[in-house]
């Protein structure tokens, strides 16, 4: 490690918790900020995070007074991390909202934006489901 005067550390110290006390009112700023989808706002926090967790890595815990060698396996794993939340985002950005077994329908039932089927008529099929001829009621005797 370096030698550093009581000084010098003090204000790299100071500039750190600025930087600190910077990110975590802009996590905050951020988190009233709602993005184009959940993904983009997972994304914009955990940037904020990354870089919080950097400057307390590379100054709290001495890792920039340290061997490079140090410095590349952290950031080697940051990268890791980063591609495995991109592409979990990715696959879970594209799915449907899951619906539990157990879950009673609404009052209106589950096709919302259809109109409700008239007395005596028959109700328009639900999306994903083909017409079928409506059967024939029997004679009456």
């Amino acid at each position: 490690m370096a030698a550093h005067s009581y000084a010098e550390e003090k204000k790299i110290n100071t500039a750190v918790l600025g930087s600190l006390l910077a990110l975590t009112a802009l996590t905050v700023a951020a988190a009233g900020i709602h993005f184009e989808s959940p993904a983009v706002n997972t994304i914009v926090a955990l940037a904020i995070a990354s870089m919080k967790a950097s400057l307390v890595a590379l100054f709290f815990m001495h890792l920039r007074y340290e061997k490079p060698i140090n410095a590349i396996i952290f950031l080697t794993g940051i990268a890791m991390l980063a591609v495995f939340l991109g592409l979990t985002l990715l696959d879970v950005d594209y799915r449907a909202t899951p619906r539990p077994a157990n879950l009673k329908p609404p009052p209106g039932g589950f096709t919302a934006g259809v109109e409700p089927a008239k007395p005596g008529g028959t109700a328009p099929p639900a999306a994903g489901e083909a017409a079928q001829p409506a059967e024939q009621a029997p004679p009456a005797r």
